[in-house]
């Protein structure tokens, strides 16, 4: 949160100061105040009762004209924080999908080991990769792969629980980031995941549905692995490459 700081000063200045003596006076204040900090320096010395009304009048606006001045950069901040956390957001998500992107991922993996390292809870990872997506995009087009990723990305983002993370990492592999969860559990849901994507066509169109299968290679976190996660990613990576290997559509972890 970002505050507009005027500084105002109300002592008198002494009556033998000539007007070189009382400017070179305010401009080493003003200099001063925002030095330590102030965004403005205001001298406004206590109006005494033989002050004219035109003087009052004139202390008073130039006030009001200040404040004036601080609501618009206060409002040209609030804009301008709002933009940067609307285009932060966009930089985090995957356009064609709607998932958190690589970009996300890299920052959340780190993040969730050191939690999980602190609260002594397991987590485990899993990689995703559509099978034969190639042909896809070779048959009907770029138009209609594009499709298959949106739904396949949106029927991860149904069946996900609060702590099942999804990300589109690349093309169309995916990885899914799974907080508090044992290398048994991680096992389950990633069959659960492969069950989800062999049992129901993607129905693309009326005259147009594709039968598609996914391979996974899913991993726990160790002991010795980096805090940045790529002794983990490499694991799991290493098992999605032997699940192709031995026929695609089925789950290899370790």
């Amino acid at each position: 949160m970002w505050c507009y700081c005027i500084l105002l000063d109300e002592r008198l200045c002494p009556d033998e100061h000539t007007s070189t003596e009382i400017l070179l006076r305010q401009t080493g204040l003003t200099t001063t105040a925002i030095e330590t900090g102030a965004d403005a320096y205001l001298w406004l010395p206590k109006i005494a009762e033989s002050t004219s009304a035109a003087s009052a009048e004139h202390l008073n606006r130039l006030l009001q004209a200040h404040i004036r001045a601080a609501t618009r950069r206060n409002q040209a901040y609030r804009e301008l924080s709002q933009a940067n956390d609307l285009l932060s957001a966009i930089a985090l998500v995957d356009p064609l999908t709607q998932l958190g992107n690589r970009r996300a991922f890299d920052w959340e993996m780190p993040r969730q080991i050191q939690v999980t390292r602190e609260q002594n809870h397991p987590l485990s990872l899993l990689v995703l990769d559509i099978d034969f997506f190639k042909q896809v995009n070779d048959a009907h087009g770029h138009l209609v792969g594009d499709q298959v990723l949106r739904m396949f990305a949106e029927r991860l983002r149904h069946h996900m629980r609060f702590y099942e993370t999804p990300f589109r990492y690349g093309g169309e592999e995916f990885v899914v980031i799974l907080q508090n969860t044992s290398f048994e559990e991680a096992e389950q849901v990633a069959e659960r995941l492969r069950r989800l994507i062999d049992n129901a066509p993607f129905v693309v169109s009326q005259r147009l549905d594709l039968s598609l299968t996914v391979s996974i290679g899913a991993a726990t976190l160790d002991i010795g692995d980096d805090s940045k996660g790529e002794d983990l990613i490499r694991r799991a990576d290493s098992n999605l490459l032997k699940a192709k290997n031995t026929g695609r559509n089925r789950v290899i972890i370790s």
